[in-house]
């Protein structure tokens, strides 16, 4: 006899639980408590709802399913604490968060995607190739089993950078963000969220008519179409100039600054050329740029272009970010986190999916 599937309650908006709660005969605020349960004290157990009776705590055990992710591992990094999640979803597919500590904050680095269909030519998950979309309780999961492995050290931020294209997997992400935006769920400011594209211009666009006001980053990498498509194929359907006229678009309605994200290749996007066109571009609207040296990818043992790809020296970086903001660009340099524990910027992939 085949066992009936329980309805899965991590992931539902507040107003969700209520007419679920309606739905069976309980009052409408029993919605409420449970958001509270779930994304505020980090209740993985409908036995564990102390306020709810010994017989609805029941029911829901039966019928209801609380959690999307088990936790397999995690790795810590001795070099700069960062600490890295392995999680299977229920159809056994792994994704990875990354926690990176700093000294001001402790960033929380989630995955939307099983893989990613975009096939970036210095990016692991690229490699894996695309499984399926992160439901938004798979999405949300990941930030509470992180807040609850992490102890009384608080996440402070978090970036939609892990695995997959969030834009891909608009609605998803969409409604796990309104959840760690509600005003319920305590601990999380929408200034403090960043979503991070390689370039869907419809979707900036919707996203910004959706007014939730977070942080953009667009994975630029260079400001030559021709450079672009040769090392994210996605440039080749949808052009850096229709990318740039949707983040326009996004600065004016949303009023914040697009970060634009920079591996730094060897040879590539490294030359005298890439400071004037880079200086250009961010001139065009409200921007800053982060400067990423290149993390190897040879964990997935690459062919092709991303086997040949190199970082540029540290210190041609140094030169690079200082001609930059010689023409008056604000340039960051990330430091690179979790390289030895295969968990920094670009390097998250599962080998066997």
């Amino acid at each position: 006899m085949k066992e009936t599937q329980k309805i899965q309650l991590k992931g539902l908006t507040l107003e969700e639980l209520q007419n679920y709660f309606i739905s069976i005969g309980e009052k409408k605020f029993r919605g409420e408590q449970l958001f509270n349960w779930m994304y505020n004290h980090l209740v993985f157990d409908a036995l564990e709802l102390k306020n709810f009776s010994k017989e609805l705590r029941k029911k829901i055990d039966e019928t209801c399913e609380l959690k999307t992710l088990t936790l397999v591992d995690k790795q810590f990094s001795n070099h700069t604490n960062t600490q890295k999640y392995l999680f299977s979803t229920h159809d056994n597919k792994k994704i990875e968060s990354v926690i990176i500590p700093d000294k001001e904050r402790n960033t929380l680095c989630i995955s939307t995607q099983v893989g990613c269909p975009l096939d970036c030519k210095f990016c692991a998950t690229g490699l894996m190739g695309f499984k399926r979309n992160l439901t938004a309780g798979e999405i949300v999961d990941q930030y509470l089993y992180s807040a609850r492995e992490y102890g009384k050290e608080k996440i402070t931020n978090i970036v939609f950078m892990g695995m997959g294209e969030p834009l891909l997997n608009f609605q998803n992400t969409i409604k796990a963000v309104e959840i760690f935006t509600h005003e319920l769920t305590k601990g999380l400011s929408r200034k403090r969220i960043t979503i991070s594209t390689s370039g869907i211009p419809h979707k900036i666009i919707d996203l910004a008519d959706y007014n939730l006001r977070v942080k953009l980053a667009f994975s630029l990498h260079s400001a030559f179409e021709d450079v672009r498509s040769k090392i994210m194929p996605i440039n080749k359907k949808y052009s850096l100039k229709e990318n740039l006229e949707a983040l326009k678009y996004y600065a004016k309605k949303t009023k914040t600054r697009i970060t634009f994200e920079y591996i730094m290749l060897k040879d590539i996007n490294d030359r005298k050329e890439d400071i004037k066109a880079l200086t250009k571009l961010c001139t065009q609207l409200p921007s800053k740029i982060n400067v990423i040296p290149f993390n190897s990818i040879k964990h997935m043992n690459p062919d092709g272009i991303s086997a040949e790809l190199e970082s540029t020296p540290y210190e041609k970086i140094l030169e690079f970010v200082e001609l930059l903001r010689n023409n008056n660009i604000t340039v960051f340099i990330r430091d690179t986190r979790g390289d030895d524990i295969a968990a920094a910027c670009g390097q998250l992939a599962i080998k066997h999916n």
